[in-house]
Parts: structure tokens; C-alpha cells; sequence
């Protein structure tokens, strides 16, 4: 089966029952092969079979479960929707001129120009016409654009649940202030009809106006034959509501007050919990703002601004100081220092030369750069950082399992749970009447002297708004946007959710030496004149670098590469030739300079000192070469594939942590001890071939248990999937990435030091909130049932529960992840 994967926004969700009913109804569809639906996110991540359903069959069983799936229209619509901000306008009309502007576009769906924001929010068919073309009909009527970006539907939702909010306390207030003096001193002011008339009349617009988004859910969810929190919330007002005209003939006691209470304190709930949501979820956010909207590019020699959707694979964009890199690329003229902050969490610029690679949205900071396209759209370093982390934030830790099986029970429970606590309270009501009376002295709510029908009703209202489904869904899923949102802002992508459950468990981290723990290219690290002067060591570099300027060898490379930063003027070889496994000689200026083993020189022999120099390099891990000149050993050069700048800091910290450290190498056991022993590595696989790499981490999971395998290299990708959590440099190959669970975009050890720490601490605060979850609801439930919470008592504690959870998760941010060497 070929299998797609597609992300769908959904809207309408109000609880993690909301998500349960959409998960079942898609894993139910014909073609379907896994489905999660993330209430935190309020996104799904769907694989199937693009041979059985279609992408608008998906969206179709969404929007018959009774949610919206945004971002999906129906077949034949293609749709965004974008803000421009818009600088000159001066009145009304101003916005009306814009606006028909616009509106004259063809591909545009509509538009509306909001004069006191100074925004433009335009639904539009990309495929007819751009974002360039929008800007253009606005400066055609005589305004500017600002900025443009795209609508962010969840700062939307947050400022309706801040309108709704303030309406409903607007009503509530009233409500509380009228009923204070007869709750106190039992007087009904002015009269007890007037009274009763006015709690009823100032609720209803709390209920049926500000609360009509929390009525509609809760129908809809009821005609879907599901239930949701929204049902809990709907009854217990409507039941409360209820009561108020039968005060007028009946000794019912009048409780709609409390209804719009209980909403209020509901509706409060809604947007500090929305809030909290749209900062758990503010890294995507920011991500997606980095995105370049247009480029400059060169058609027949002319620059010409396109789209961003325009540039295509081998186009050769204009980059001037101060602009974004439209899309990845690579320069080909041009020198700039290029600001990769957004990529890599590194501060420092990085000078970028004809040659060198450049990452889409990173900012050109000094000169003029050309830069021709490599990758585009989808295929770009940051769409694929941000698909890695909305999919991440998608899926679902393993510990979340249970509190899915429990979400999916927990409504139709509480409802048959409220259910017989009426009745249980009509019928045998002096089997819970004991505990109230207990609590009567001490709890200033608990009143005795209401009519059972009341005490009834006051016990059911409490345990159909008290229990909590939302601290349950939001547990796991806002602690991990927090977490994988933080990776990212840090060069650290985690792929996969259960990665940072199951890094909690490692009890060893496997590191393969090469560009892991080394900088994956050698570098000359000693020139030691035989002559015992210093000032010589130009001299031994010149022969040297000169002759293997005729070799294509990584370590002749890497002589000549010393020479040039040096600034020493090399000269061609003569009648150069190669000695396989031995190393290179040719004429420079008329002199024979041979490069290599001892034996390769013509005596063949080196002096004691000579040979004690080259035997310590050696032990040191070190390629140690003669260099010879008519004859004569001159001097010998070192090189080695050197270690990156904070591997021995890293280790020494891993192994503070209480990891085990395992290095696994091709060098020789004695070579490979050396290297150990330098960076305190506590454990080593030497003479590992590229193919037993598999079976070397089969053999340390034996040893150690759960083991994590960080690597870089297409031989690596084996043995990284085999490991219980894999890390990939992200420096390295693709291969090796897609292997990954976690990814390291700088390839420096202190961001793998960072990833651990941060896994750590994103999986302590799901604990944290899976256990006031359950441990709430499962307090909260019962102390409703005796009575001992009044209905509003009850509601502020369920807001305050879903509230304190995300909140909870957004501390993530305070904790110390930042590895201790660096200040």
C-alpha cells in the first residue's frame, strides 16, 4: 500500500472528547491506516491510501463527525486566507476604496479592510492570483503595505473567548452583586419576584448569547451521538436555568443565577486556556513567519520580483545586505556573513563563500550575495523543520495511551454518574446527608436547610461541571508543543513524540567517532621541525603543501588547506607521483621532497629523537608523515581528524548525568583507546566495520539496556534505527536524518547535552500533569457527589484544572536545559 501522510487543521473542538469521536470516525474509513487527533493543536495527522479515500473523502468524514477541517475545502476550492497591514488610510472610506480594489481581483473570494486595525484580511486562490498582485492593488489606490502574513485563526479564536468572556461577566457581575444580600442577610431586594424575574432575565443572555458556542458543540456532538465536555457544561446551566421560573409557583429554589455563573466561570476557563494554547504552540507560529513572501530574481540578465511560489529549482536569486535568503540555495558569487539563528540557534554569523550552501530565510548580513535555488516550496530546509515539528507535536507519547482510553469513556460515565447521584439523593438522600452534615460547620457553602429537590440538584449540577476531560487531552500534548516548540528555537528537531518518553530510559549513548565526535575532515595538528628550531616549521610546510598540492588525498588536502591559511605561497610539483599506502614525492624548485612513511625516504632510518616524536603522534591518534627534502628528514607533520571544539565538555557532562558513554570507530583498538582515554569515553568498539555497526548496538543494548546511537553518516542510518532512540546530525547526510527519531541541526555535542536535558524535562512535566489530571477528577467527582461543592465552587474548579495544566506545561520554558559549560 503507497501511504500519504496529510496534517488538516481542524476547528470546532472544545475538549479531548471532541478528538476522540474524529480519531474513531477516520480510523472507521475504508483506506485509513492511522489517525491522530491532537485537541492541544487542534490538528490531525492522517495516513492512508490515496488509492482507496481521497483527501476531500478525509475532510468530508470530519465535517460529518461535526467539525470543521480548515485548510481543506471542498473538491475544487484552493484557498488561503491572508492579513496585510496597510499604512494611509484615513477614514472610512479609505478602507472602502482598498477593499473594492481588491474585491475587483479575480481569484480573490473576498476581502474586508478593517479601518481602526489598519488590516486587510483577503481570502484568495493562490493558483490566479499572488500575494504580489494584492500588494499592487492596494498601491494602485494610493496606500502602502506594510507587512503580510497568514491569518492566524487561533488568535482569532483566542479574542472571540475574550469577547464571549467579557459579555458574560458583564451580565454575571450584576448577577452576584443582586444576590449577595440575600445569600447573607435572606433579604430578596426589592421584592422576591422582582428578584427572581431579574436573575432570570440577566442569565440568559450569559447562557443563550455569550455561551451559544458551548450550546451549539454540545448539540452537535448529541446529534453525532457523542458527548463531549460541552454536554456536561450545557446541562449543568440548562438545569440550573431551569429552576428559575418554577420559584414562581413552587418552593423550588431559584439557581438560574448560578447557571450564568457556572457559564462565566466556563467561558473564563475558554480563553486562559486558549491563551495558554497559543503560547504552547507559538514556535510553529514564529516559524512560519520566517518564510521569505517574494524573491528577486535574474531573467535574461533583468531582476524581477516574483513570489516566493514562482521560484523554481536553478533559478539564481538577487540577495542584497539586510534581506532573507529566499529558499535554499547555493552561492555562486559573492562573500557575506549569513545570520543562521532561525536554523541552528547559533548566534555567531557564518561567512558564506561561492560554493557554500545557504538555508532559505537565514539573513544575508553584509555583502551582495547570488545564490542559485536548490531546493523550493515543500522540499526547503524550514518546510521540512516545520512539518518534522507539527507532525511531532502530533503524535502521541506512550504513557498518553491510557488517558486516551480513559477520555473516551469519561463524559457518557460522568453523565450516568450525575444521573445517579439524583436519584440517589431523591431516594436514600440520609446515606449522603452524613457527609454534609460533617462538613456543615466548616464548609460555608454547605446548606442543610435547602428542600431535598434542591440539595439534589445542587449535587448534579456540581458533578456535571466539575469533572475535567480537557486536563486529561491537554496533558500530554501542550507539554510536548512546549518542548519539541523549544528544540527547535535550539537547532534541536524531534521527529518523533515517544522518543522523549523512551530517552528517559537510556542508560547508555552510543557515539560514532567520526563527524560525531570529530570534526570529520582532518586537520594538520603538529609541525615539529627535526632541526629543533621553531622558525622552520614555514619552511616544512611549504615543501610539504607544495608536493601535495599533486595529491587528492583527504590528508594532503588537508596540508595544503593548512599552507593557505597560513598565507604561504606554494609552487607547482614536478614528476609528482603517488605511493599507495605510503605517500607522495615529486620536485619542487629543483629539490626531491618526499612525503610519507619513514621507510619511503631513502634511508629509510630516523634518528632516536626523531623516532620517539613520530611514535608519540602516533599513540596520540595521530597520522605522523617525514617530510624529506634530497634526502634529508626535515621535519615531521601530524594529521588528525581533530575533535570538535566541546566534545570532552560534552562527554564529561553525559557522564555526569549518569549516561554511559560508548564510542564506536573503524580505528585500531590501540588508536581508538588513545581517543578515549583523551575525552573520557567510558566504554569503546574499535576495528567496527560500516555493516557490523547493527550488531555492535544489538551488543550494547545486551550490556546496557536501553541504548541512544548518534551518527551522521548513510552507515550510520542502520544502526541509528536499530537504537532505542536515534540521533542524526543534521550536518550529515539525509539518509542518516530521516533515520533519525531526534535531530541536531548545529551537529555540535552540546546540542545533543541540550536534547537529553530537554526530552527530561518535557516528559517530568507529562507526569506532572497526567497526575493532577487523574488525581483531580478522581477527588473532585466524589466531594460533588455528597454536596459538599456548590455548583460555581465546582465550575471554577474545572477551569481552573484545564488552566493550571497547560500552564504547568508553558513552565517548561523556566527549566535548565542549557549544558553546564557554557556560561
Amino acid at each position: 500500500m503507497a501511504k500519504e501522510k496529510v496534517l488538516i487543521k481542524i476547528g470546532g473542538m472544545h475538549c479531548a472528547a471532541c478528538a476522540q469521536t474524529i480519531e474513531k470516525a477516520l480510523k472507521k474509513e475504508a483506506g485509513i491506516s492511522s489517525a491522530n487527533v491532537n485537541f492541544a493543536t487542534e490538528k490531525a495527522i492522517v495516513e492512508y491510501d490515496a488509492h482507496k479515500v481521497s483527501l476531500e473523502r478525509i475532510a468530508e468524514v470530519i465535517r460529518e463527525s461535526g467539525y470543521e477541517p480548515i485548510g481543506m475545502p471542498r473538491e475544487g476550492e484552493r484557498t488561503r486566507e491572508i492579513s496585510l497591514k496597510i499604512a494611509g488610510m484615513s477614514c472610512a472610506s479609505c478602507a472602502a476604496t482598498i477593499e473594492k480594489a481588491l474585491k475587483r481581483l479575480e481569484g480573490v473570494k473576498s476581502a474586508h479592510v478593517n479601518f481602526a486595525t489598519e488590516r486587510a484580511t483577503i481570502e484568495y486562490d493562490p493558483s490566479t492570483v499572488s500575494i504580489l498582485d494584492l500588494r499592487k492593488a492596494v498601491q494602485d489606490v494610493g496606500y502602502i503595505v506594510e507587512s503580510e502574513e497568514e491569518v492566524d485563526k487561533s488568535v482569532e479564536e483566542m479574542e472571540d473567548a475574550r469577547r464571549r468572556m467579557i459579555y458574560a461577566w458583564a451580565f454575571t457581575i450584576p448577577i452576584i452583586l443582586w444576590m449577595i444580600p440575600e445569600m447573607v442577610l435572606g433579604i430578596a431586594w426589592p421584592n422576591e419576584t422582582v428578584y427572581n424575574l431579574g436573575l432570570i432575565l440577566l442569565a440568559a443572555p450569559v447562557l443563550f448569547w455569550a455561551g451559544l458556542p458551548t450550546f451549539k458543540s454540545a448539540l452537535k456532538a448529541i446529534l453525532h451521538r457523542t458527548a463531549n465536555m460541552d454536554v456536561l457544561i450545557m446541562m449543568g446551566t440548562t438545569i440550573s436555568f431551569l429552576t428559575g421560573p418554577p420559584t414562581f409557583f413552587t418552593s423550588i429554589l431559584n439557581y438560574s443565577g448560578v447557571g450564568g455563573m457556572i457559564m462565566s466561570f466556563h467561558l473564563t476557563g475558554r480563553y486562559f486556556e486558549a491563551k495558554a494554547k497559543g503560547r504552547a504552540s507559538q514556535a510553529i507560529r514564529r516559524l512560519l513567519k520566517l518564510e521569505a513572501k517574494s524573491a528577486r530574481i535574474l531573467v535574461d540578465g533583468e531582476e524581477k520580483e516574483v513570489p516566493i511560489q514562482e521560484v523554481k529549482v536553478g533559478d539564481v536569486m538577487i540577495v542584497r545586505p539586510g534581506e532573507k535568503i529566499p529558499t535554499d540555495g547555493v552561492v555562486i558569487e559573492g562573500e557575506s556573513a549569513v545570520d543562521e539563528s532561525m536554523a541552528t540557534g547559533e548566534s555567531m554569523p557564518v561567512r558564506k563563500r561561492p560554493g557554500d550552501e545557504v538555508i532559505g530565510a537565514t539573513v544575508n548580513q553584509e555583502g551582495l550575495l547570488k545564490v542559485k535555488a536548490t531546493r523550493v516550496g515543500k522540499d526547503t530546509f524550514l518546510a521540512q523543520v516545520i512539518k518534522m515539528v507539527e507532525e511531532c507535536q502530533g503524535t502521541k507519547v506512550p504513557i498518553q495511551e491510557f488517558a486516551d482510553k480513559v477520555t473516551g469513556y469519561f463524559v457518557p460515565t460522568v453523565l450516568l454518574i450525575a444521573l445517579t447521584t439524583f436519584v440517589m439523593w431523591m431516594t436514600i438522600p440520609d446515606a449522603l446527608i452524613v457527609v454534609t452534615r460533617w462538613a456543615n460547620p466548616i464548609i460555608p457553602w454547605v446548606n442543610l436547610n435547602q428542600p431535598l429537590i434542591m440539595l439534589a440538584i445542587s449535587a448534579t449540577v456540581a458533578t456535571l461541571v466539575i469533572a475535567c476531560p480537557c486536563a486529561l487531552g491537554l496533558a500530554t500534548p501542550t507539554a510536548l508543543m512546549v518542548g519539541t516548540g523549544m528544540g527547535a528555537e535550539r537547532g534541536i528537531l524531534i521527529r518523533k513524540g515517544e522518543a522523549i518518553q523512551t530517552m528517559k530510559e537510556v542508560k547508555a549513548i552510543i557515539l560514532d567517532k567520526t563527524g560525531t565526535l570529530t570534526k570529520g575532515r582532518p586537520e594538520v595538528t603538529d609541525i615539529v621541525p627535526l632541526s629543533g628550531n621553531p622558525n622552520d616549521e614555514d619552511k616544512i610546510l611549504y615543501y610539504a603543501a607544495s608536493v601535495e598540492q599533486g595529491s587528492e588525498h583527504p590528508l594532503g588536502k588537508a596540508i595544503v588547506r593548512k599552507a593557505h591559511e597560513k598565507g604561504i605561497s606554494l609552487d607547482d610539483p614536478k614528476m609528482f607521483k603517488a605511493i599507495k599506502g605510503m605517500g607522495v614525492k615529486g620536485y619542487v624548485n629543483g629539490v626531491e621532497v618526499i612525503v610519507g612513511k619513514p621507510s619511503l625516504s631513502k634511508s629509510g632510518v630516523l634518528s632516536a629523537g626523531a623516532e620517539e616524536i613520530f611514535r608519540r603522534l602516533q599513540e596520540e591518534a595521530k597520522t605522523a608523515m617525514i617530510v624529506s627534502v634530497n634526502g634529508e628528514a626535515i621535519g615531521i607533520i601530524a594529521v588528525a581528524d581533530t575533535l570538535k571544539d566541546d566534545t570532552v565538555d560534552a562527554i564529561r557532562e553525559l557522564e555526569s548525568m549518569g549516561l554511559k558513554t560508548v564510542m564506536l570507530t573503524g580505528d585500531n583498538r590501540k588508536t581508538a583507546e588513545a581517543i578515549a582515554k583523551r575525552i573520557g569515553i567510558s566504554d569503546i568498539y574499535a576495528e567496527v566495520m560500516p555493516d557490523e555497526k547493527v550488531e555492535v548496538v544489538k551488543r550494547a543494548q545486551k550490556k546496557y539496556g536501553m541504548v541512544a546511537m548518534v551518527g551522521d553518516g548513510i552507515n550510520d542510518a542502520p544502526a541509528i534505527t536499530q537504537a532505542n532512540v536515534g540521533v542524526a546530525i543534521g550536518t550529515g547526510t539525509d539518509i542518516a536524518i530521516e533515520a533519525g527519531d531526534i535531530i541536531l541541526v548545529r551537529g555540535d555535542l552540546s546540542s545533543l547535552v541540550t536534547a537529553i536535558k530537554l526530552s527530561k524535562a518535557t516528559f517530568k512535566k507529562i507526569k506532572q500533569n497526567l497526575f493532577w489530571a487523574f488525581f483531580y477528577n478522581t477527588v473532585a467527582i466524589p466531594v460533588a457527589i455528597f454536596g459538599l461543592l456548590h455548583p460555581v465552587i465546582a465550575e471554577l474548579c474545572m477551569a481552573t484544572s484545564s488552566v493550571s495544566v497547560v500552564t504547568n506545561a508553558n513552565l517548561l520554558r523556566r527549566e535548565k536545559i542549557r549544558p553546564s559549560y557554557l556560561k
